[in-house]
């Protein structure tokens, strides 16, 4: 067929990105118009041509069709919609085309560079301000041959009449013809990645906020419902995801060899994964604001990423915004990050401002000490000394990292980009920043040229001597703390007088907890060698399991911090083995046990029961929390372990995947490489044994300042600042250092203790977001309510299968038991939003492991590990979820958790999912 283009041009509509303005915005319909628009900005789209309206209009006069519409669309047309549409459909698609009608089409096919196109609608009130026509008209992807374009075009106009199309028009006062169809010819990208972009919260109303969704392949699946996406929510201001959902993405689409798509399943590693990284995140932000600002109005945006190259397809406005996208503006100051991630791991739930105040004060002194021992000192320490008391947020009740502190801790070290991922990983931290972001951030102003280089040189040859130097310092250090931690663990402070405690437990805080800084060192070393092993992992052994990185730095079943597992079972064995001692633990309660057994004479078991309070009295649950009783002071919750403690392994016989990991590699690395990997892998096991001695440290550090500051609340109360004794949590350090160091009247503690017991009850009611930012002060300008804080219980969604990160393999199947305590596990599948080191001892009861929270480096994940206990953490909602006794199938080394089949009686909740073990001392 030949043609003249200009000729065609001038006469019927085919428009291209060159056409006038007030030809496309004649011509070129709703969604055309939009593709224009994006196109003169200067936004990547694929080429493009439109068969403008006027060549529908030609076509319809020149086949005779316009009369024959207007018949068809007289009045009472809606009475018969179905038929009329259908009737339309069959006169559009078999009237003839002139010469002219069909050149061009042609042209539009050869404009947007024939090969696969899609054909798609562009009705002329579509994507206008006020109604959006979506879903309306019909669209065709993978369309190749000008035939078969041509037979699509007919298609998109006979969708301007079809049944759905008319209804929408009718419901909203709009005439049936609508003006026509015009239609879209434009070139496919072999799309690697698709999706849509929100730049406001459609079913929230809120403009603070952009939702993505996204998938594999093309985005048909998404559009039409039949693939589950991945969604993100991000931050409207500064791109950083707020939440994210990771979808089934079991299929995807892509081109086939006719029009339609083939459909394929998606292979499981992609299906576990987000299908976005960080930077397509952040691109995709930068793409929503720039079309956000250009169209004055939030938008709808279709896109995609091929070859590196994201593609915006279509833009149109978001029609269905509630009132509240403009209710509150946009807070100025600051941008804060808080999440709980591993945090809850120490402080769970609502915590008292003893127990804040005394954390946040014990990490500003220990993140200090390291930084002047990596050589940070003058101007460059004073920057330090300004955020590390902020490292820890205090948000109603509850205890959050504030995260952009503790990126610019680990820059403290060398390797950067490396261990702001691992330090990711290692705190549970679900959502990345992103790499511009975490650039900018510093411990304290850089010093540029060559000034500068010489003082990072130092910095980083001072970390490389403590890196070389690591497992000398922690036994120097284990050495002399338990030297002085005798001198403090054998005192009865209740006996001292109230001043003289106080004077210990500032010594305490000097000899024990200040000393502590330089041993951060092994936790960047953990950092740096856990990310080289995971490094040569994905190069070296590209096929190898998820869980294979962390069973491979497995420090072994000797840790020190497993020995109140094996102490637990040892004394479980021994009440088995006596039936009047089984007896007895099965039918008294738990705070009359102890009388009973002494009173029956069985002596020998109390002394066993007693050293192993002794020995491991501070590792309890919420060991951390100063206003939870260890087990020295309340033994009975031992009786509960005890009870539930099954029978089973012993020390040294748990399942070996360190040996799993062994043997993997041997079958998998040889040689030089092997070589390479042992030594990283040896450097990060024993950091990891190493820390996890230093945590059984600092548990009987925060047990020694429990007791201490427990007798100062007893002291406090018989002289009358505080009503009872247990209001010493209701107080700060700084306030308690104040009452010893006459900086603050005792009067004024009883009232505030008790303004803080009330705060802190309501507090309790609330259901905490585990991630979510503000900007300037946290409390004001509408911060919180933006972030989600709510009451009540969070809404099931019916999930039948949960996915997180693979932590310990192994397949299990059981019944859920769903707790906030380490208790009444009873062999079944422990699912918990969190956990604690105080819960170790209860692990062997159970058969698997599920954490919403945490990490695979968490001191519990360690510990399972070691016990051969499948465990997954970072399970999205499981407690909201599951209930207990529901049938699960746990899956360690896939990362999912299956439900076969619901409790008969609908099963019990856990409290809310943020709040487990609320204690507020009474």
């Amino acid at each position: 067929m030949s043609f003249n283009a200009g000729s065609i041009q001038r006469s019927l509509g085919v428009l291209t990105p060159s056409s006038e303005e007030s030809l496309i915005a004649e011509r070129a319909g709703g969604k055309a118009r939009n593709l224009h628009t994006l196109t003169a900005a200067g936004f990547q789209v694929p080429s493009w041509s439109v068969i403008g309206l006027d060549v529908f209009a030609e076509f319809s006069h020149a086949s005779g069709l316009d009369e024959r519409l207007g018949d068809l669309l007289a009045d009472g047309w809606d009475d018969r919609a179905a038929q009329v549409a259908a009737e339309i459909s069959a006169l559009i698609e078999g009237a003839p085309l002139d010469e002219r009608i069909a050149a061009a089409i042609a042209l539009a096919y050869q404009e947007a560079g024939r090969g696969l196109v899609a054909v798609r609608s562009s009705g002329a009130q579509e994507d206008g301000t006020e109604h959006s026509f979506a879903g309306q008209f019909d669209s065709y992807l993978n369309v190749s041959g000008l035939d078969q374009v041509t037979a699509h075009v007919r298609r998109c106009w006979a969708s301007g009449f079809s049944e759905r199309s008319m209804s929408y028009r009718a419901q909203r006062g709009l005439p049936p013809d609508g003006g026509g169809v015009a239609v879209i010819v434009q070139r496919m990208v072999p799309a690697e990645r698709s999706g849509v972009l929100f730049t406001a919260d459609p079913t929230a109303g809120r403009a603070d906020r952009y939702v993505v969704g996204a998938v594999h392949g093309l985005g048909e699946g998404l559009v039409s419902g039949a693939v589950d996406a991945d969604t993100v929510v991000l931050d409207a201001a500064t791109g950083e995801p707020l939440s994210t959902v990771i979808g089934a993405k079991q299929e995807r689409y892509d081109a086939g060899t006719g029009p339609g798509c083939e459909v394929s399943p998606v292979a499981d590693e992609d299906r576990k994964a987000l299908s976005l990284t960080a930077d397509d995140l952040a691109r995709l932000h930068a793409v929503g604001i720039r079309a956000t600002e250009h169209y004055g109005s939030p938008q709808d945006i279709e896109w995609a990423i091929a070859d590196g190259t994201l593609w915006v397809l279509q833009s149109r406005p978001i029609t269905t915004l509630g009132p509240a996208v403009d209710a509150a503006p946009e807070p100025e100051g600051e941008l804060r990050i808080w999440d709980n991630s591993n945090i809850i791991e120490s402080f769970s739930g609502v915590v008292s401002p003893l127990t804040y105040s005394f954390a946040a004060d014990t990490y500003a002194k220990v993140y200090e000490s390291y930084a002047r021992a990596l050589g940070v000192r003058g101007d460059k320490l004073r920057e330090v000394q300004e955020w590390t008391p902020h490292l820890l947020g205090y948000i109603h009740g509850r205890v959050y990292y504030n995260l952009y502190h503790w990126y610019r801790m680990v820059r403290l070290a060398p390797l950067y980009p490396l261990n702001r991922r691992v330090l990711e990983k290692s705190l549970g931290v679900a959502e990345s920043i992103s790499d511009e972001t975490a650039d900018a951030l510093h411990p304290f102003t850089p010093r540029p040229g060559l000034r500068g280089r010489v003082s990072r040189l130092a910095r980083t040859m001072t970390f490389a001597r403590r890196f070389l130097a690591i497992r000398k310092s922690v036994e120097t250090f284990h050495r002399d703390f338990y030297r002085a931690y005798e001198v403090f663990n054998n005192i009865d402070y209740n006996a001292l007088p109230g001043d003289e405690t106080y004077r210990r437990f500032r010594r305490l805080q000097r000899e024990l907890i200040e000393k502590w800084g330089p041993m951060q060192a092994l936790d960047a070393t953990i950092l740096l060698s856990v990310g080289l092993l995971a490094l040569l992992t994905r190069r070296w052994l590209p096929d190898a399991p998820e869980w294979f990185t962390w069973a491979a730095a497995s420090p072994g079943s000797d840790v020190e911090s497993a020995e109140p597992v094996w102490a637990l079972a040892e004394l479980a064995a021994k009440a088995r083995a006596d039936d009047e001692v089984r007896n007895l633990l099965e039918h008294t309660p738990d705070a009359d046990a102890y009388g009973a057994l002494r009173d029956a004479g069985h002596t020998e078991f109390l002394a066993a029961f007693d050293a192993y309070v002794a020995d491991y009295g501070y590792r309890s649950p919420d060991e951390l929390k100063l206003e939870v009783p260890d087990l020295h002071e309340n033994p009975a919750g031992l009786f509960t372990l005890l009870r539930d403690a099954q029978p089973g392994a012993t020390s040294g016989s748990a399942g070996d995947h360190g040996g799993e990991a062994d043997s993997y590699l041997d079958r998998h690395l040889r040689g030089p490489r092997r070589w390479v990997y042992e030594r990283v892998r040896r450097k990060a096991r024993a950091a990891l044994a190493d820390r996890e001695r230093l945590r059984f440290c600092r548990t009987r550090a925060f047990g020694a300042a429990k007791r201490m500051l427990r007798a100062m609340g007893r002291d406090l109360a018989r002289s009358g600042a505080i009503a009872t004794w247990d209001d010493v949590f209701m107080l700060r350090l700084e306030e308690i250092r104040g009452a010893y160091e006459g900086m603050i009247a005792h009067a004024e503690l009883t009232e505030l203790a008790a303004l803080r017991r009330r705060q802190l009850a309501a507090d309790a009611e609330l259901r905490a977001p585990s991630r979510f930012t503000t900007r300037g002060a946290p409390y004001w300008s509408g911060n919180l309510e933006r972030a989600g804080w709510t009451s009540g219980p969070a809404a099931r969604s019916g999930a039948r299968e949960l996915r997180g990160t693979p932590c310990c393999p192994g397949v299990v199947e059981g019944p859920a038991v769903v707790t906030d305590t380490p208790r009444d596990i009873g062999g079944g599948i422990l699912v918990t939003y969190r956990t604690d080191p105080g819960w170790v001892a209860a692990l062997r009861s159970a058969a698997a492991l599920v954490i919403e929270r945490g990490s695979p480096l968490t001191h519990v994940a360690v510990v399972a590990r070691e016990l051969g206990i499948p465990t997954v953490v970072q399970v999205k909602d499981v407690t909201t979820e599951i209930r207990s006794g529901t049938l699960l199938r746990v899956d360690g080394a896939a990362g999912t958790v299956t439900v076969l089949a619901e409790p008969p009686d609908g099963g019990t909740a856990v409290a809310p999912p943020d709040n487990p073990r609320t204690e507020i001392p009474q």
